[in-house]
């Protein structure tokens, strides 16, 4: 009803349902799957310096407060423009806390998906952003997304707590084994004991950080 609804006369898209217009979906929650991407970025740069970048060969990313990105969301087509003058872009990384009830969770994870799948539709390239918190967001982070592709995540505060840390392990070795990338790019540190298995294993790891915007692979020690 959300779709007919939108097209209603006098009727406002509050639920913003033409964002999956054409989407198909995976689970019982319905998420909306993306295309398989295989591209990987040279260099990444945040949504609010994009805003104002000229310099367009990167891929931006939105590993920042939420509050600095929300606007997509609100009005995706004002920044659709500026999003499409670039290489691509890692998919929204709303936040996914544990003390967060469970429904507002899963409601990030759909909106990071259903906007991803809005950007393919308008033609971009588009790194899946996989965020979750413990074990009851590790299956639906997953939900929508390809095997053997190029995905992405986030370990900035996840390294130095160790319960952050531990959960942040777990998470991601589900994740491997879910949906064996090709290529996983890290936006912040990539702790030896932590991302060496799966190097191991043939997985390419790029590390992105504030400090060095550049791809840098990170080799096995």
């Amino acid at each position: 009803m959300t779709k007919v609804n939108s097209t209603r006369c006098g009727c406002r898209d509050v639920f913003h349902a033409f964002l999956v217009k054409n989407a198909t979906y995976d689970s019982p929650l319905e998420i909306p799957c993306l295309q398989l991407e295989m591209q990987k970025p040279n260099k990444l740069i945040s949504f609010t310096k994009a805003l104002h970048s000229t310099d367009y060969d990167a891929w931006v990313h939105f590993y920042e407060d939420d509050a600095s990105f929300e606007r997509l969301w609100n009005r995706p087509n004002i920044y659709l423009p500026i999003l499409k003058r670039f290489n691509g872009v890692i998919s929204p990384d709303f936040s996914v806390y544990r003390d967060m009830p469970l429904v507002m969770q899963f409601w990030n994870i759909y909106r990071s998906r259903a906007i991803a799948f809005w950007l393919q539709e308008n033609g971009l390239s588009v790194i899946p952003n996989i965020r979750f918190s413990d074990d009851r967001t590790y299956n639906l982070s997953c939900v929508g997304i390809k095997k053997h592709g190029v995905i992405a995540i986030g370990s900035h505060g996840c390294m130095k707590i160790f319960t952050e840390r531990a959960y942040f392990q777990n998470g991601l070795n589900y994740v491997i084994e879910t949906l064996k990338p090709t290529t996983l790019v890290v936006y912040g540190t990539t702790p030896q004991d932590v991302f060496n298995p799966y190097k191991e294993m043939g997985i390419e790891v790029l590390q992105f950080d504030s400090e060095f915007m550049q791809s840098r692979k990170v080799v096995s020690a």
